[in-house]
C-alpha cells in the first residue's frame, strides 16, 4: 500500500516509519502526525512563497501573500491529498473511520501537510521542493494566467508600489481628429522618473493604458 502511494506522490521513503507516522491521525495513536503537520507546514509556505517572489518580480508583498493564501488553506491541501486518494491510506481511529474523516479537508489537509515534513526529514530540502513544485506547478501556471491579463494600468501601478513611488498621473495632452473618429494623446508622469511617456488610442482609456504600457518598458530597462 505504501508503495502504491509513494508512486502517486513521485517520491519514495528511505525510511518507511515516516511516512507510516505522517499518515498517523491522532484518534488512532499517541504516536501522531501533528509534529510532522507544523515542520510540513513551514516548509511549504517557504516553498510557495519563493516560488511566488521569482515567479512574479513585479509584484508588491501584499498581492503574494494574497496568491499565497489561495494555494496554501485547507482546501487547496485537501484538494492535493484527494489527488492522492490520500485519505485511503490515513490510520484513523474508529469513530473518525465511522464519520468519514478519510474525507474530511481538516483531516487531509494535516496529512498532506505532515507527508511535506516526514519528506524533508527524510530525503532532505531539494527534495522536497521539487516534489511540491510539481504538485503545484499547475496551480502556479493558472496564476500566471491569471496575473497576465492584467492590463497595464494595473501593472504599472503595481510596479510603482512594490517600489514605493507614487502613483502615475495622467493628462490628456491633444484630442486629433474629427468628432467620429478621434485619437487621444495622453501622458503618463511618475514622480522621480525624468520621462514622461506618450500614449495614444481611440479613447482615452486606451490611450491611458498605451502610456502606461510605455512607462512599465522604460522602468523595466
Amino acid at each position: 500500500m505504501s508503495e502504491e502511494l509513494t508512486n502517486k506522490l513521485n517520491y519514495h521513503f528511505n525510511n518507511e516509519a515516516l511516512l507510516k507516522m505522517a499518515l498517523t491521525h491522532r484518534s488512532s495513536h499517541e504516536v501522531n502526525n501533528e509534529r510532522l503537520e507544523f515542520l510540513g507546514d513551514s516548509i511549504v509556505n517557504f516553498v510557495i512563497a519563493e516560488a511566488l517572489y521569482h515567479q512574479f518580480p513585479d509584484s508588491p508583498e501584499g498581492e503574494l501573500s494574497r496568491w499565497r493564501a489561495t494555494l496554501i488553506n485547507r482546501e487547496t491541501l485537501a484538494m492535493l491529498a484527494r489527488e492522492f486518494t490520500l485519505g485511503k491510506y490515513l490510520y484513523l481511529g474508529p469513530g473518525e473511520l465511522k464519520s468519514g474523516g478519510s474525507e474530511r479537508s481538516s483531516i487531509l489537509s494535516c496529512g498532506m501537510e505532515a507527508i511535506i515534513g516526514a519528506m524533508y526529514l527524510d530525503g532532505g530540502f531539494e527534495k522536497t521542493k521539487n516534489c511540491v513544485m510539481e504538485w503545484y506547478e499547475p496551480l502556479l501556471q493558472n496564476l500566471s494566467n491569471a496575473a497576465s491579463h492584467k492590463d497595464p494600468k494595473t501593472l504599472l501601478q503595481e510596479r510603482l508600489q512594490a517600489m514605493r513611488k507614487s502613483l502615475p498621473i495622467y493628462i490628456v495632452e491633444n484630442i486629433e481628429g474629427e468628432a467620429h473618429n478621434q485619437i487621444f494623446i495622453v501622458s503618463c508622469t511618475v514622480s522621480g522618473i525624468k520621462e514622461k511617456s506618450i500614449g495614444k488610442g481611440t479613447s482615452r482609456r486606451r490611450a491611458e493604458q498605451d502610456a502606461a504600457e510605455i512607462m512599465l518598458g522604460n522602468i523595466r530597462k
